[in-house]
């Protein structure tokens, strides 16, 4: 049995994710179905693991939403059985799905159901699975032989690309899909930082440096601490926010390093928010201390948005999103880091808003959400008309 064939009415898309908690990956499939036309595009949504906070927001636009109640890192046959009876059900033009397990997962129901087109996403570079369960590494090998299935396959970032042509994935297939970013929600507030200085109780000279990511060895909150401790010492301004999931004094580790590092009172642990761009915003310079893995790092490309001069470290496409309106560092080096910290320090403000000024025009110009959202719509169409080979 073939796919569905193309017709006008609406193209159906399902959406198999890993868990609809807090991440990249996440938020980039909210922003997208957000903005899809829903004239054109019906959506639906499957997690795999229990659903989260992403879930309810996506389920406030009346878009279905599906757990196969699965536990991450354990194999299921009742959750692939759940998903092949959802396929069946809704019998949709399009799978497409988010992260390495999502991936394996959807291909191997969508060709049992005899779904539409299976689309692949990957949304890291050079990840180092020796700090991930077992499972995970298994299952890059096991996509890797059967990446010739997928009818595409859905890059976020040019390194990603590279990275997964050398572990052995068929590259014929690929699209590059930057991530997007929403320039009306992130945007410059000049009454945002007059607000959190009041809320951390903090002096108007204070330099305010960002880190928004979820507590994970991939993000290297080791090194942004180190770098913290180093510049702590000689600027007497500067103040750290780490905001994310495990980015709060429930986390025993990071307030351990925060004690190591003599920096209490000068790190402000906020954990998750539900004003992050207000949070962006607020900031002198935000920061990616990633160690390894980012494809195309969301949170990075907000704080341009809101106009922010950023210090990124040279993984993934990083660098490239960044250009020339920031500062780009290796990896696992904390006096890197300090450096480049005390470099858009001593711009002085005016120097860094000039900075972030370009920044916000770069996102505008390149990575735009409406730009990015018309590539994933166009793929999608193109995948099942009657002209695609």
């Amino acid at each position: 049995m073939s796919p569905p064939p193309f017709s006008s009415k609406r193209i159906t898309v399902l959406h198999l994710i890993t868990e609809l908690t807090v991440g990249g990956a996440q938020r980039m499939l909210e922003k997208l179905l957000e903005r899809m036309d829903q004239e054109k595009f019906r959506s639906l949504v499957v997690s795999m693991a229990d659903l989260g906070p992403v879930a309810e927001s996506i389920q406030a636009r009346k878009i279905p939403v599906f757990t196969l109640g699965m536990r991450l890192g354990r194999p299921s046959l009742g959750g692939f059985l759940r998903l092949y009876r959802i396929l069946r059900e809704h019998c949709p033009e399009i799978v497409q799905t988010w992260l390495y397990h999502a991936d394996l997962l959807g291909l191997l129901a969508g060709k049992l159901a005899r779904a539409g087109r299976v689309v692949w996403g990957i949304r890291c570079s050079d990840m180092d699975l020796g700090d991930y369960r077992v499972l995970t590494a298994l299952t890059v090998r096991a996509n890797a032989r059967l990446s010739f299935l997928p009818d595409a396959i859905v890059v976020n970032s040019e390194k990603g690309k590279e990275v997964h042509w050398k572990l052995g994935y068929s590259t014929r297939k690929m699209v590059l899909i930057e991530n997007g970013f929403d320039l009306t929600r992130f945007h410059p507030d000049e009454s945002a930082r007059e607000w959190l200085l009041q809320e951390l109780a903090l002096p108007e000279d204070a330099i305010l440096i960002g880190l928004v990511a979820r507590w994970d060895p991939m993000k290297d909150q080791h090194s942004f601490l180190k770098a913290a401790a180093l510049v702590a010492e000689s600027m007497a301004a500067a103040h750290f926010l780490m905001v994310g999931p495990g980015m709060d004094p429930a986390n025993r580790k990071v307030v351990e390093l925060i004690h190591q590092g003599r920096l209490e009172g000068r790190v402000h642990l906020l954990g998750v928010r539900n004003d992050p761009s207000r949070i962006m915003a607020a900031l002198d310079m935000a920061c990616s201390s990633s160690a390894y893995g980012e494809g195309f790092p969301n949170t990075i490309g907000e704080a341009m948005a809101c106009a922010l001069p950023c210090v990124v470290t040279d993984v993934g496409d990083s660098a490239r999103l960044v250009g020339d309106t920031g500062l780009v560092v290796p990896p696992r080096n904390p006096e890197a880091l300090a450096m480049a910290w005390r470099e858009l320090m001593d711009l002085g403000e005016e120097g860094r808003q000039r900075l972030g000024a370009a920044a916000r025009r770069r996102v505008q110009d390149h990575f735009d959400l409406s730009r990015i959202v018309s590539k994933y719509e166009s793929l999608y169409s193109s995948l099942i008309s009657p002209a695609r080979p």
